[in-house]
């Protein structure tokens, strides 16, 4: 008789690695900083949403919609949604129902490739690098980044894209305060600033 995992191995599947660490390692060493009583106490993360606001920009060039949501794809492994105007506002030369953005949430398994890949490969790659503010979680243990350039993610094609775009990274997690959700991202591997 075979274990669950061992028949998710079988087929060919494993467990991302940060997956892997988040259970041997980063539930036990929370349990302790933490005095938790149960494990279902300990904080994880929910889910990661990539999101690129476009605005003014698809007036002039409507073909732009099209070139975010192609780099969001291949960033992500998912299909994005676009996120549209609930309201005119004449100022921003925005009207209702016009393309406003783009935005792509990520759970599970992909959820956890993508925060190692994020935390090994496309944060070093940020020029003059010197580690993430803490300074970005919002009150209830969830974190905000923001990308300047798309180029940090290697699978991004230089010759492919028409124009530098920034992004948003938004972590969610469990946690019920900014200390907690700030050690379950250190833990994880995050690079905050000393």
């Amino acid at each position: 008789m075979t274990t669950k995992t061992e028949e998710v191995k079988d087929k060919g599947n494993t467990f991302p690695r940060l997956k892997i660490k988040y259970n041997q390692e980063v539930v036990q060493a929370l349990m302790k900083e933490f005095n938790y009583g149960n494990v279902m106490q300990v904080p994880k993360i929910e889910k990661i949403v990539l999101n690129v606001g476009i605005g003014k920009e698809y007036n002039q060039y409507p073909k732009v919609l099209e070139a975010v949501q192609r780099d969001l794809k291949i960033i992500a492994g998912q299909r994005p949604v676009v996120i549209k105007a609930r309201k005119s506002i004449a100022s921003f030369r925005l009207r209702q129902n016009m393309p406003n953005g783009v935005k792509v949430t990520i759970r599970g398994k992909r959820m956890y490739q993508f925060l190692d890949k994020l935390i090994s490969i496309n944060l070093p790659r940020i020029r003059d690098f010197r580690g993430l503010s803490t300074r970005s979680f919002d009150g209830r243990g969830n974190y905000a980044l923001g990308i300047k350039e798309q180029l940090i993610f290697p699978e991004i094609n230089y010759d492919s894209i028409d124009k530098i775009r920034g992004m948003e990274i938004i972590i969610t997690t469990t946690a019920k305060t900014d200390e907690e959700g700030k050690k379950l991202l250190e833990f994880m591997g995050m690079p905050f600033k000393k």
